[in-house]
């Protein structure tokens, strides 16, 4: 059998997509799979040993492009497909395929195993996945309330001892935190004041933790103006890839960050994790899960003290 899982971006809606990704590898173990995504998840889906193939032109932005990626869809001719990305996009591939469309599961009108439930918009993204594959079939008692599906796996990124991966690359030495005071450019409304940031590295050097910020390099103006209110803090922004980030996340006393990919990565290897939301996003629809997280939210992310951030990190380490 032939299947094609597709997911296309953004990093936190790839990593909690690792859960249902896993469980349609368990459903057809001797399946020839490929992930249909984008090139900054193509590392990332391949060390996951999940997929058969990865093919990373699946946002083509010249027509081109797209009458290519559409020509080998209906060459390689799947039996099933998971559409995870359950966007306008993702549903136009479905509809292109005509006349010899294969099974398809998410949201595309005419699917065979379309997902219908009428509140899939109101659930998380592990409920609702874990929701579309019950409807397809393959995960007949998934867990569907509120806080019930399990966070995605990340272990094949945790099993390496490169030394790449190990914190004495970057300098660091347990115990330290992790900051991600980043965001998407877009959107800054999701982003936590640098000032505040700095203000809480103090706190947390004046507990004796080692304080590194990482985020891309496009972020580099934020951990500079965070380093240069909390001399000291060690900034890797722009020097980690995605394999890096989780293994970092995984051996640090606390990581807090917005709501954004990295953060996403952080609490899936296990992290400790506080998140900050403010109106931007909803938590219960997209909040980072793993063994260690605390959500703070706040209408803007202005009023959210550096005290109320303190205490919630207390809670997750009451030493």
């Amino acid at each position: 059998m032939k299947i094609l899982v597709i997911k296309l971006a953004a990093l936190g809606d790839v990593v909690l997509a690792f859960s249902a990704m896993k469980r349609i590898r368990l459903a057809h173990p001797q399946a020839e799979i490929t992930l249909l995504t984008t090139p900054p998840y193509a590392g990332l889906a391949q060390a996951s040993g999940l997929f058969d193939h990865v093919e990373t032109d699946g946002r083509p932005r010249a027509f081109k492009d797209l009458v290519a990626l559409i020509a080998r869809l209906r060459r390689q001719r799947y039996d099933l497909v998971y559409d995870l990305q359950t966007s306008s996009r993702s549903s136009r591939y479905f509809h292109a395929l005509w006349p010899h469309r294969p099974r398809w599961s998410g949201i595309a009108r005419g699917a065979a195993l379309r997902h219908t439930n009428p509140q899939r918009t109101r659930m998380h993204t592990l409920e609702r996945q874990a929701d579309q594959l019950k409807a397809a079939g393959i995960w007949p008692d998934a867990p569907t309330a509120p806080g019930t599906a399990p966070p995605p796996d990340l272990g094949f990124m945790l099993q390496s001892d490169a030394p790449h991966l190990s914190p004495a690359h970057f300098g660091l030495a347990p115990p330290y935190a992790l900051l991600v005071p980043g965001a998407s450019p877009h959107r800054p409304e999701k982003r936590w004041p640098a000032a505040h940031y700095a203000a809480l590295s103090r706190a947390l050097m004046a507990n004796g933790l080692t304080v590194a910020v990482i985020g891309a390099g496009a972020e580099a103006a934020l951990a500079e103006e965070i380093a240069a209110g909390c001399p000291g803090v060690v900034n890797l922004v722009g020097r980690t890839d995605f394999a890096q980030v989780a293994a970092l996340a995984a051996r640090a006393a606390v990581v807090v960050g917005n709501d954004t990919g990295p953060t996403h990565l952080a609490a899936a290897a296990g992290a400790p994790t506080v998140v900050l939301f403010s109106h931007a996003s909803d938590p219960a629809l997209c909040a980072p899960r793993g063994p260690q997280v605390v959500v703070l939210r706040r209408p803007s992310l202005d009023a959210l003290d550096v005290d109320a951030v303190t205490q919630a990190i207390k809670t997750l380490r009451p030493s």
